[in-house]
Parts: C-alpha cells; sequence; structure tokens
C-alpha cells in the first residue's frame, strides 16, 4: 500500500508588532490586545476614510453606522472620533459586518461589507498561529476585494445630537430622557420597566 501523503502544514512567522502600521497601534491599546476582528473594523475605517477624503472627526463633522458590536467597532471610534458620548456612532443590532460612515461637509456616505471569503484559503496550521496569519492577510490584502462597497447609500443623515428633558419614571422612580418614556394605564413608564429587562423594584419616587 502507499503511504497517505502527509498534508502539508504552513506556520506563519511571528507577528511582530513593530511591523504592524503606526495608526494601529492605538486601536490595539484602546481595544486591550491584537484580532482579526480589530484589524477588520481598522481596513474598513481606513478604506472608507480614503473613499470619503476625511480625517478624524474633532466634533460631528463625521457619522458612523456599525451593524455589529465585535471588536471591530473599537477600531472605528479609534481612527473616526465616532463616538456615543458625541451621537455620532450608531449601532444596528444586524449582526452583519458591514460599516456605513457618512460626512456632514458634503452628506457623501458609502458602506462595506466584509467579504471573508476572499482571504486565501487551503493553508493548513496549528490554532495559535490562525490568528496572526490572518490578520497579516488582512493588512497585506487589497482593501477593494475585502469589502463589497457601496457608495452613497443613505438619503438622509441621522440628525446631530440633542439635550432632551429628563422626567420621572412613574415604576422605578429614575429619571428618564423624555424620549424614552412611554404612557401605559395613564402611567409614565422607561423602557426597562416597560420591557421588564431590570430587575428594579418600584419606588414611586417623586421630585421634590
Amino acid at each position: 500500500m502507499r503511504p497517505k501523503a502527509e498534508q502539508t502544514r504552513f506556520t506563519p512567522p511571528a507577528l511582530d508588532t513593530a511591523w504592524l502600521p503606526d495608526d494601529l497601534l492605538p486601536c490595539v491599546e484602546f481595544h486591550g490586545h491584537l484580532c482579526p476582528g480589530l484589524v477588520i473594523g481598522y481596513c474598513a475605517t481606513k478604506l472608507a476614510m480614503q473613499r470619503l477624503g476625511i480625517g478624524r472627526a474633532e466634533d460631528e463633522e463625521l457619522i458612523a453606522i456599525v451593524e455589529n458590536d465585535s471588536c471591530a467597532v473599537d477600531a472605528v471610534q479609534v481612527l473616526t472620533g465616532c463616538t456615543f458620548g458625541k451621537g455620532n456612532l450608531k449601532f444596528l443590532d444586524h449582526g452583519k459586518m458591514a460599516f456605513t460612515f457618512a460626512t456632514r461637509r458634503d452628506g457623501r456616505s458609502v458602506r462595506l461589507l466584509y467579504r471573508p471569503q476572499l482571504l486565501p484559503k487551503g493553508q493548513t496550521m496549528p490554532e495559535e498561529h490562525q490568528r496572526a496569519w490572518t490578520i497579516k492577510q488582512l493588512l497585506t490584502h487589497d482593501r477593494l476585494e475585502l469589502f463589497e462597497i457601496q457608495d452613497d447609500v443613505l438619503c438622509e443623515l441621522p440628525p446631530r445630537a440633542q439635550c432632551y428633558e429628563t422626567i420621572w419614571c412613574d415604576a422605578c422612580g429614575e429619571r428618564t430622557m423624555a424620549t424614552r418614556i412611554e404612557t401605559i394605564d395613564e402611567k409614565k413608564l422607561c423602557a426597562a420597566c416597560r420591557d421588564q429587562t431590570l430587575p428594579i423594584q418600584s419606588n414611586e419616587r417623586k421630585p421634590e
């Protein structure tokens, strides 16, 4: 009998962080570790900002809409300056590795959907090497091929962040943004009490 052919194993070189792009390092520091998800967000953001001809946002001039809550979003925040606190980072719970960026300067926008099937396949390697291999492939692959790109996808930009009045929830007694209060059976309820998503006991507290 002919001996079975040995399966080819590929061992990539160790990932040297000195080789990483300089602007990826702050993303790693913010996120806490280097991983493929973070690099996907990095690549998507770099491509979008180049395509729109924009730099990092100081205020709300740039908008980012993410359709996942993965590691990738941390790179989006660091590179674009879009954050929940400034109101220019929007989260859509679609479970897709998709990112939309828009600029208030001229209303242009671009959506990028990650296409993992375009990375090279067929290599067999130990699990501990897979992460380094994937990161190197992401950083060296043509970004135009890594993503499905749609230009000018937003018909209307999200409104700028606003400050709203806060009122008391009649169930938990906690002050809540007025736009998040719903009146049910003549009671003003916050979303947590309405949906019973938090184990909060009713305080029936009122302002003095």
